[in-house]
């Protein structure tokens, strides 16, 4: 399975889709990128005069490349392609060591730990264009699919 294919596979689209490319992928990582436009609607509350990209939203980026994009590999691996997979995030615990900007590049390495009973649990991290970690942990869900 290739990248374009994973993406088409994404159950996410504008504006809630954080992943713009899949740089590698194999059955145990995988690396992609996402540039946070000044576009996007939080950052006009997020901060008043100072927007930056809220954690929540870092965290969400890390699970669609680090977790959902790698599970539909993963379950992909053996040919039977599914269409819109149900996912549910079950854990994640996040340390969050700087700031994303309106406009930043971002990266994000993802390592599985374990993939059993359709439940991937990655350790995660993000890196800035300046090759600066920016927040790491470990993300956890459950990937449901819907055979064709």
């Amino acid at each position: 399975m290739d990248s374009k294919s994973i993406l088409a596979l994404l159950p996410y689209s504008k504006p809630f889709l954080f992943v713009d490319r899949i740089l590698q992928v194999d059955e145990n990582s995988i690396i992609g990128e996402y540039t946070f436009s000044p576009d996007l609607d939080f950052y006009k509350g997020h901060f008043k005069e100072n927007p930056v990209t809220p954690g929540v939203i870092l965290t969400e980026c890390m699970a669609q490349i680090g977790v959902v994009s790698l599970g539909i590999y993963l379950l992909n691996a053996d040919e039977k392609i599914f269409d819109e997979p149900r996912i549910a995030l079950s854990s994640s615990e996040i340390e969050y060591l700087k700031p994303v900007y309106p406009g930043e590049k971002i990266t994000v390495v993802s390592e599985k730990q374990y993939f059993r009973f359709n439940k991937l649990k990655c350790k995660v991290k993000m890196i800035d264009s300046g090759s600066n970690l920016v927040c790491k942990g470990v993300i956890a869900g459950m990937i449901v699919k819907n055979q064709k």
